[in-house]
């Protein structure tokens, strides 16, 4: 994932802990929170609030007259059950809330721009002004180093992810899981093979050029972190790993939506090219929602947000960050047994497999086999009228704030200064990666299964 993973602050110790599961455990209180809420005649809606549709800044100001209970009570709660997991973690609640109350109002601002009627025109989509605005700052002023606590970006996208899966149909996901994990499978090894060959081909150590080549075969820290320790490579390797991802992401972002809007691409198949050719989940998350938000307001462009969304998790969650777990394995097992050369990372064990599988994944899944359990036997119309008000349309909005939370911590962690410390070798051998990757996603995406992704859910 696209986060820079801030350190602590100076001073704290931060305690081994799973941050999957802490996030599994928030999504999915909100979505079963909402479930209860909804069965007892109530609504998650008081709390899921966000700013109005507005032509002029008097609307904004009458909102926030009006609902600025709301918008306390939810900073209260995000601040509650966030703190709460990163002290456990080990972080200082402290330094936690000092850190996430400016993050907090900048979320609501860009939530404003965002919902000026004049938004899409100037391509105000609020993941990409979360991500620019946090560039600008951490490249400019930048940021202090006790905020490290409340830029949690791997967090807050796990815990949007897991509130993803309430509005993915568990039929969907069965029905488009063979698609989505063979076009995963093909991305993937041929995207670490041109990554590991050409890396290797320009004096690369290999288990440099495997940390790099399943850096941008699956998900970029996430994966860095998992191979390097794998196969024994360098600290300094999964860094400049992590480098590249960064900044190939960041500029998939703004390059991904752009090329598929002046294609007209259908909603679906930009959010199945984009979960193939992302490198993490968040920027890929961000990239396909700006996309989604396009539907129905630039002519040409067919589909739904939904479609879009839908699409790039079942291609990027479901599809590419399983193998993470399956890379960390074989290539153990390829390092401890042909690398002697080398120093040994010990017996491989596939126990690994679990130990790196994303776990917030298993979130996901549970949230959308409760919602889709729930409302089994609603009909389309039973479902847009009662169900989408009454849990799921909240729980939408709830993980909207999450996305953003994320997007701007992003931004903030990304220093372009670190990135240019990485190194030419590197950085030529993941772009060549990306060429391909690029290319055979779209080839894949449109051509091979775009009738399935334009159709996705009809």
């Amino acid at each position: 994932m696209a986060d820079t993973a801030p350190s602590p602050s100076p001073g704290q110790t931060v305690r081994p802990g799973n941050e999957d599961w802490w996030a599994v455990g928030i999504g999915l209180g909100i979505v079963i929170a909402a479930l209860v809420l909804s069965h007892l005649g109530l609504s998650l809606r008081w709390l899921a609030v966000l700013p109005p549709r507005w032509k002029s800044l008097g609307e904004v100001t009458a909102d926030l007259a009006t609902n600025y209970p709301r918008y306390l009570a939810q900073f209260v709660f995000w601040a509650a059950v966030f703190g709460g997991a990163l002290s456990a973690l080990g972080y200082r609640l402290r330094d936690f809330l000092v850190a996430f109350v400016p993050l907090y109002l900048a979320a609501y601002v860009i939530f404003v721009l965002g919902q000026w009627d004049k938004a899409v025109a100037y391509n105000l989509e609020p993941p990409l002004v979360a991500l620019f605005l946090g560039l600008l700052v951490a490249n400019t002023v930048g940021v202090p180093a006790r905020f490290a606590a409340g830029l949690r970006g791997e967090m807050y996208v796990k815990v949007g992810i897991v509130l993803l899966g309430a509005t993915v149909p568990l039929t969907l996901i069965v029905l488009a899981g063979p698609v989505a994990v063979g076009q995963a499978a093909v991305v993937s090894i041929v995207t670490f093979a041109v990554i590991y060959f050409i890396a290797v081909r320009l004096g690369l150590d290999r288990r440099f050029a495997a940390t790099l080549g399943v850096g941008g075969a699956v998900c970029g820290v996430s994966a860095a972190i998992a191979i390097a320790g794998a196969v024994g490579a360098k600290r300094e390797n999964a860094s400049v790993t992590i480098s590249a991802v960064v900044l190939w992401a960041i500029v998939m972002i703004f390059v991904l939506p752009l090329v598929s809007r002046g294609l007209l691409l259908p909603t679906g198949v930009a959010g199945a090219w984009i979960g193939t050719s992302e490198f993490a989940d968040a920027a890929g998350i961000a990239a396909a929602q700006a996309y989604g938000g396009l539907a129905g307001k630039v002519p040409g462009i067919t589909g739904t947000a939904d479609q879009a969304l839908q699409a790039f998790t079942l291609m990027k969650v479901l599809g590419r960050d399983v193998w993470i777990g399956i890379w960390a394995v074989a290539l153990a097992v390829v390092a401890t047994t042909r690398w002697r050369d080398q120093p040994g990372t010990g017996a491989p064990d596939v126990s690994e497999i679990w130990r790196r599988f994303p776990k917030f994944v298993i979130g996901f899944l549970a949230a959308s086999a409760i919602v889709s359990v729930v409302t089994a036997g609603l009909t389309l119309t039973a479902y847009n009228k009662v169900a989408i008000p009454a849990f799921v349309g909240p729980i939408k909005d709830m993980r909207t704030w999450a996305f953003i939370f994320c997007f701007f911590s992003i931004g903030l962690t990304t220093r372009f200064d670190q990135l240019a410390r990485a190194g030419s070798k590197p950085l030529l051998a993941f772009s060549a990666g990306v060429a391909v990757n690029v290319v055979l996603g779209y080839v894949l995406s449109v051509y091979v299964f775009g009738s399935y992704w334009q159709h996705l859910g009809g």
